[in-house]
Parts: structure tokens; sequence; C-alpha cells
């Protein structure tokens, strides 16, 4: 099973919008009785005080299982850990949110390969965290592994076992104040203020806030649907559901915000598997209602609200993709190279996503071309090599005359003089090697790569598994296993 990820969310991405800063919309407040129903309807929104938000509420991140849809990318660190967009990893993207949104406590849960991901936490912010407030303010980021106990023996089950396995670590944060659970993906591509997801959960005054997308009937069956009524309060839930039961969950978007184009266009609601409790709501769930439920959304969530409480729904309208697949994960990344509109963009100064200081030079391009690319940190291009549609990690190294077309190179986590090289078998130095031609292809790090090496897929293998070899290739997209050596001349 897949212990952290967000199940219910299905595994596809279904949001597209004009700015890759997406924007929520608040819901009203649903009550029980119809005439206060329309009265709240008609009353202006109550006003949420958001001012001590880094008090209050606490993220929890669900780092994922093993990670065998991202595999090999997983073999030696956790999903979260995965190099994102040249300079960043997967898991700087939901904490950045929270950074951005004033949330300055968070725990991420993992059961995997957690060191390089501990290690990225702690050099990339502990120094904000420690100067984010006065003492009893202070924020962390915090790596929770999957650990055996008298009371507990196994291991994380699902994202809402994993949660109840630290759940005396979070009655802990609601002593001192904590009043909301955020519950967030470590393998999600979005922007988003979660402080507008808080807001609206508060003001509806529910137990549970889901985000939501507005999908189309063609993509609404690899998700988990919702149907909701006049006030954005969830009634049902679906699935991944298939022909009449899919047309059975159509609901009016104009409700949470959509205008009458748009809602037409898109008329069902996915979870996105992202989600605030109220702190008493999920004690009360995962330790009395739902003792032996694993998972969120598939079981405590439709539980809750068969037990009559207060599930609400909370449009997200704007860019989310789940880049938990090899393909999804390899596009997302050599989408982020579209030089007139990318779906997700690193450039914006009101909400950056933060990573580690690594203090490497300027990257180093010598007569030769690049174009629609991105180039990381501390990287050297050499003479002739052309490299298009590709982005380049942190302290790539391509030899003289080398080709690079539609091409994710992940970089090398340190330098390595010829001295070391040669202590090596064979000595082939870490990068690409002169005159090696790459196409369609992941390069994980330190790897090493000889001249004249053609990895291409010639035949169009689809799925192949050639480990012992040095790579794998997954839906048609050959993957170079970290630490890899690939002798000179091999031809892939």
């Amino acid at each position: 099973r897949r212990p952290a990820g967000a199940a219910s969310a299905g595994r596809a991405a279904v949001a597209r919008a004009s700015k890759s800063q997406g924007s929520a919309r608040t819901l009203s407040v649903s009550m029980s009785e119809p005439a206060a129903q329309a009265a709240a309807a008609a009353a202006p929104a109550a006003e949420v005080d958001l001012s001590n938000v880094n008090q209050t509420v606490l993220s929890i991140i669900l780092g994922g299982g093993a990670g065998t849809r991202l595999y090999p990318l997983t073999k030696k660190r956790a999903k979260p850990a995965v190099p994102l967009g040249a300079n960043y990893r997967l898991i700087d993207i939901p904490v950045s949110n929270c950074i951005n949104s004033n949330i300055n406590k968070m725990y991420c849960l993992t059961q995997f390969n957690s060191a390089s991901l501990n290690r990225h936490l702690s050099q990339a912010y502990s120094s904000y965290m420690t100067s984010a407030g006065s003492y009893d303010k202070r924020g962390f980021v915090e790596v929770l592994a999957a650990q055996q106990s008298p009371t507990n023996p196994e291991w994380f089950q699902g994202t809402a076992d994993a949660v109840r396995q630290y759940l005396w670590l979070f009655e802990e944060a609601m002593r001192d104040g904590v009043e909301d659970f955020l519950i967030l993906s470590g393998d999600h591509l979005y922007r988003m203020d979660y402080r507008e997801f808080v807001a609206a959960h508060r003001r509806a005054d529910a137990d549970i806030t889901i985000a939501c997308l507005p999908c189309d009937e063609e993509r609404a069956s690899a998700f988990g649907l919702m149907k909701i009524d006049g006030q954005g309060r969830v009634m049902e839930f679906a699935e991944k559901p298939q022909g009449d039961a899919l047309k059975a969950m159509q609901v009016d978007t104009t409700v949470l915000g959509l205008d009458a184009q748009r809602a037409q266009e898109m008329p069902y609601i996915a979870s996105m598997g992202i989600y605030v409790f109220k702190a008493s709501a999920m004690v009360d769930l995962l330790n009395k209602q739902f003792p032996g439920a694993d998972d969120f959304g598939s079981e405590v969530i439709p539980g809750a609200n068969s037990l009559g409480m207060h599930v609400q729904a909370h449009l997200f309208d704007g860019y989310w993709e789940d880049i938990g697949t090899v393909k999804a994960f390899f596009n997302s990344n050599l989408a982020l190279t579209d030089p007139n509109n990318p779906n997700f963009s690193f450039y914006d100064k009101d909400a950056p996503i933060y990573t580690m200081s690594r203090f490497l030079p300027p990257s180093k391009m010598i007569d030769c071309e690049v174009s629609r690319s991105i180039i990381g940190d501390g990287c050297v291009i050499r003479q002739g090599s052309r490299v298009h549609h590709s982005v380049l990690g942190v302290r790539s190294l391509i030899g003289t005359g080398c080709t690079i077309d539609d091409t994710l190179v992940m970089g090398a986590d340190y330098y390595e003089t010829m001295e070391e090289c040669e202590l090596l078998p064979g000595c082939v130095p870490i990068g690409i090697g002169s005159n090696s031609v790459l196409k369609n292809c992941i390069v994980d790090k330190n790897a090493r790569i000889g001249s004249d090496v053609h990895i291409v897929n010639r035949e169009g293998v689809v799925e192949a598994n050639r480990e012992e070899e040095g790579y794998i290739i997954k839906d048609g997209i050959t993957v170079i296993i970290k630490d890899a050596v690939i002798p000179n001349g091999t031809r892939i």
C-alpha cells in the first residue's frame, strides 16, 4: 500500500489557469436550517482573524510511501527529496507555500530513505525558522520518520495511520494553542495561499475542509469526486466513478465562485488530497470514531460525513499537478522551460519558492548553444554542445560536442577532481562525456556517462528494467539511476 500520498485526489493534473499563482475562493457558511442558510447566504461573510495563524495552524506534510511510481528516482531518497526544476526539491513546494502563508510549524511524515530529506530541511530552513519569532512562537520544519513502538509495532499503513501514530505529538501542539491541522502532500506542484484555505474553513465553522479542483468530464473519472449543496457543504463522495455514476456527480460549480461559462465546462469538483481539520475533530475521528481507518480520502473523511460532521469544499482555481509518477514528473520539469506562458513559474517575487543556499558559482557556457532550457547553479557546458528544451540541475557538467534534447539532468552533489576520479575503476567522470547524445531521458544525480554515449531509446521501448546496467525505462522515458556508470560508447 502507498502510505502517505494523497490517494483520494487521484493521480492526474486537472487544473490549468492563465496564471501560475492559483486563486482560491471563499465559500459561504453552511447551516442546518434552510431559512438560516438563506439568511447566511445573503449576509456578508464574517471576518476571520488570521493574524496569529503561525500559532494556531500546524502543517503536516505527508511524504508518501516507498515511491514505487517514481522509482528509480526514489531508490536512494524519500519522494519529497527528489530534485525539481534544477535548483529545488519537491518538499520545497509545500514548505514554501506554508512560509508564504505565515505558517511556520511544519512536520513532514515519511518512512523511506529519510536521510537526504532530513539533511535538506535542516540546511535549507533552520536559520529561517529559528529567527521566525520569539521563543514561544518559533517555527520549525522537522521530519517524522516511521517508527515502531510497544503500542504500535507497524509501519505507516496509510495517510490517516501515519498521522495517528504521531497524534500524541500533535496533541501537545494543541495544548500550545494549535486549533487547526493543515494536511498537505509532498508530491504536488502548485502555488497556494493557505491563509485563504484556513479562513474559509473557519468562516464555515467546518470540521473538515477539502481543497478541490474544477474539472471536465473527460478528466473527472481519474479523481475522487464530491457532490456539494448550495452552500458548498460536501454531501457525497465517489472514487473514480464511470458512466452514469460519473454523470450523477455533476454539481453547480458557480457555488464555489466559477463564472457561468467555466462552471458549464467544468461541472465536477475533484479532491486535491489537501485538507484542513479542526484539531479536536481530527483527534476524535482518528482515536474514537475510526481507530482502524488507514486513509483520509477513502475512509476517514467519508466516514466523518456519514456521521453528520461538517465537511466543506473550498475551490482552488489555479495550476496544480500531481507529480507522483515518472512521466508526470518529467513533463512537469520540462514544462517549466515554456518561454511565454509556463504553467508554473519559480519567478514570483511575492510568493517565492525557497530552497537550500549552496553558494555555488554562476554557470559557465563556453561556445555552446542553449535554447528553451533552464540551467541550475554551478554548471559547465563546453564547446560545441547543444542543449534544447532541457533542465540541467546544480553542478551539471556537459562535455564538448554533446547534444541534449528533451532531457532532465539532475546534476551532482559535489565536484570531483581528476585525482578522485582516477581512484575509481575505468575513471568515468561525473557528468556527460564528450560527443554524447541524450534525448527524452532523466539523468539522476552523480551519474557518470562516458564519451560517445547515445541514450535515445531508438527502438521505442515503453517499459524495461535494466537496473544492473544503470538504467530503467518507464513510460518510454529512459531514467539513468543515481550514481550509475554508463561506459564509453554505450547505445541505449
